[in-house]
């Protein structure tokens, strides 16, 4: 057993919160290491370890899975997040996990949108939040987007502004 740093992203609260866990880490040690900084979690809320599809259980003597050094760790009331994404007159929707980054979501989209992208101009598109000039970071996990009690987030894939001359 030896300590570790975790990254924890709490819906409703900015930032990231730096914990210090023993690995192999139970439910209830992560629990601890919420309660400790202040972050609340209770039934209505899921921890999810990095990309992970599923959420830790709430079962306190479990071992969770996956976690390790420099582990971002998601509390959120969303269990999938809806990704919509707008490129052109196509528009394409699928349900994430919380932690998905956001270059997990441009890849697919992509993937998706092939008959109208080819992977060239692909590298040379962002994703930004619908209705916006927000385009976040491609690290940035979608639990980070949400807002309120939504479960969605939109996107449109768009050209990246390039000054020529």
């Amino acid at each position: 057993m030896s300590k570790t740093i975790i990254f924890i992203q709490a819906e409703g609260k900015p930032g990231v919160t730096e914990a210090e866990i023993t690995i192999p880490a139970t439910v209830r040690d992560l629990h601890e290491a919420f309660k400790a900084h202040g972050i609340d979690f209770d039934k209505e809320r899921e921890a999810f370890v990095d990309e992970a599809d599923n959420p830790v259980p709430h079962d306190d003597k479990v071992t969770v899975e996956g976690l390790k050094h420099g582990s971002r760790v998601h509390v959120t009331h969303c269990k999938k997040i809806k990704i919509t994404v707008h490129y052109m007159h196509r528009t394409i929707d699928r349900a994430f996990a919380p932690g998905t980054r956001v270059r997990t979501i441009k890849q697919w989209a992509v993937r998706e949108l092939k008959l109208k992208l080819n992977p060239t101009d692909a590298g040379e598109h962002l994703l930004q939040l619908c209705n916006s000039t927000i385009q976040p970071p491609t690290d940035a996990a979608l639990a980070e987007l949400v807002s309120g009690l939504s479960c969605d987030v939109c996107f449109d894939l768009v050209p990246e502004k390039r000054i020529e001359g």
